[in-house]
């Protein structure tokens, strides 16, 4: 059972952002810029480890998931884009990792991470949380 599997099972506590049925998603731990957010499927086993490797229907739902997710972080952080990776080197299952930018430099895996407190943590959590349901009324 991999790391994010026992996140989305609720073994190993995380902010939470946005979650359905299908799908998962939190904030990262070692964030790049703040609102850095991770978005998982909810995979039966075997967890798939490679996005293409996903059927198509999960797919086009993770992108969906994410385009709503990625709108949360926008309206939250006031950023001028958010970016998108998918690596999936570090956990072996499929995640897309979403981050605030504001130029293209803050996308770069390599620079620095932020480390920021748990009472900032769940502030951005629940900024991009009602950001989110803000959009979907």
């Amino acid at each position: 059972m991999t790391l994010f599997t026992r996140i989305i099972n609720g073994e190993i506590p995380s902010y939470k952002v946005a979650e359905d049925d299908n799908y998962y998603a939190f904030l990262d731990i070692n964030p790049l810029k703040k609102g850095h957010t991770l978005v998982v499927p909810k995979l039966a086993e075997p967890e798939a480890d490679y996005i293409f490797d996903l059927d198509d229907k999960t797919l086009a739902g993770l992108m969906l998931f994410c385009k709503k997710v990625a709108a949360g972080i926008k309206r939250a952080t006031n950023c001028k884009r958010v970016g998108v990776a998918v690596l999936g080197m570090e956990v072996n299952h499929v995640h897309v990792h979403l981050v605030p930018l504001d130029k293209e430099k803050d996308l770069v895996f390599t620079n620095p991470k932020l480390s920021l407190s748990s009472d900032e943590m769940c502030t951005i959590a629940n900024s991009i949380a009602e950001a989110i349901e803000g959009i979907e009324k």
